[in-house]
């Protein structure tokens, strides 16, 4: 029998049983349906095949697949799919620059193969199969930083379906059959992204937007107080179980008298009520960029005004006497009719259709 030999080349190809994803990509559904296709495309960072993995997340939305090797999604602690940090869920670039990381990976083709290569044999022999290690060892304040900026839940909407290029030409002709969205596409530098740049964490349009907010500490937008004073509740959201009401009283209390802490368990949120204004901006102007109580990183931010028309303003329905009294009346006289009887069944005079006085 003739022996065939091994393609060296073919020996550093990846062969994976599940992809590395975030929850934002995997979806909201736990019964979830994956197509599997082994060497199908090219890492689109490292150019050696690897394993496809394709699905959809969720009702309406659109199918997703893995982009990256799992080899380069190791290095980088990133999602194959939308390149995100696992742990915090932004961008490689905020994440360096919070944590102070430097970027070594190569550039070019023949030393990206050589060091994908060690970064295999890296990640064999590592216990930790995730990262090279080097992410909890940043400073503290960088990490609090991250979780300011990060969701606190998954983002679905990132799942949608691409924008219809036909809406956007002005004929696309299946209307709300269409399964793509109609809508405009984003304007600015946004709508300029690219994958690698991405990954490598430089020139990232979403990252410079990030870091130039008011949580980074940069020159962005401030969140100013609305502009309706008798707004004095502030909203929390990310709340877990082990979040009870006397720490959220315990936490807010010292920047002004409380009325009411109210807790939505099922939506995760709460309300702050304060009894003066100037208590909830103070509130706001210390913990508007996120607080962490019981392990649960949470959002703060200013509640909404009641809208016009709200139960409380509407004017109040019939009483039941009225009602009670409406209904023993009887119904109103038909239209025309200057009779005191509604209706000829009403007067006792009557015997069939025609009176006895007649």
């Amino acid at each position: 029998m003739a022996q065939i030999k091994a393609d060296p080349t073919k020996v550093s190809w990846e062969e994976s049983a599940f992809p590395i994803l975030c929850e934002t990509c995997l979806g909201d559904n736990p019964y979830l349906r994956m197509t599997k296709q082994s060497q199908a495309r090219a890492c689109k960072v490292c150019e050696r095949p690897f394993t496809v993995f394709r699905w959809c997340p969720g009702v309406g939305m659109r199918f997703k697949k893995t982009e990256i090797c799992q080899t380069c999604s190791k290095v980088k602690n990133v999602c194959q799919t939308c390149l995100l940090d696992l742990e915090f869920g932004l961008p490689v670039q905020v994440r360096d620059t919070a944590l102070g990381l430097e970027d070594n990976a190569p550039r070019s083709e023949v030393n990206k193969d050589y060091f994908a290569q060690n970064m295999d044999a890296h990640f064999q022999n590592s216990e930790n199969g995730l990262g090279s290690g080097g992410f909890g060892k940043a400073e503290s304040a960088g990490r609090e930083m991250l979780k300011k900026m990060q969701r606190t839940e998954p983002y679905y909407k990132r799942n949608r379906q691409h924008i219809c290029s036909f809406f956007v030409k002005g004929n696309c002709t299946r209307g709300a059959e269409c399964p793509y969205r109609h809508e405009m596409p984003l304007e600015g530098e946004l709508k300029n992204q690219n994958l690698k740049d991405r990954y490598y964490g430089t020139n990232d349009p979403v990252a410079r937007k990030i870091l130039a907010g008011p949580k980074a500490g940069g020159g962005g937008r401030q969140f100013a107080p609305p502009e309706d004073k008798t707004i004095t509740s502030l909203f929390i959201t990310g709340l877990t179980e082990a979040v009870q009401e006397k720490d959220l009283k315990g936490f807010f209390y010292v920047f002004g008298e409380l009325k009411s802490v109210v807790i939505a368990r099922k939506s995760n949120c709460a309300f702050v009520n304060f009894a003066t204004r100037a208590g909830a901006e103070l509130a706001f102007e210390k913990a508007g960029g996120g607080i962490n109580l019981e392990g649960a990183a949470m959002r703060v931010s200013w509640a909404k005004s009641r809208p016009v028309g709200a139960r409380s303003e509407q004017t109040p329905g019939p009483t039941p006497a009225a009602v009670m009294d409406a209904l023993q009346a009887g119904p109103p006289p038909p239209p025309g009719s200057n009779s005191k009887f509604a209706y000829p069944s009403q007067d006792p005079t009557y015997q069939g259709s025609t009176s006895k006085y007649r």
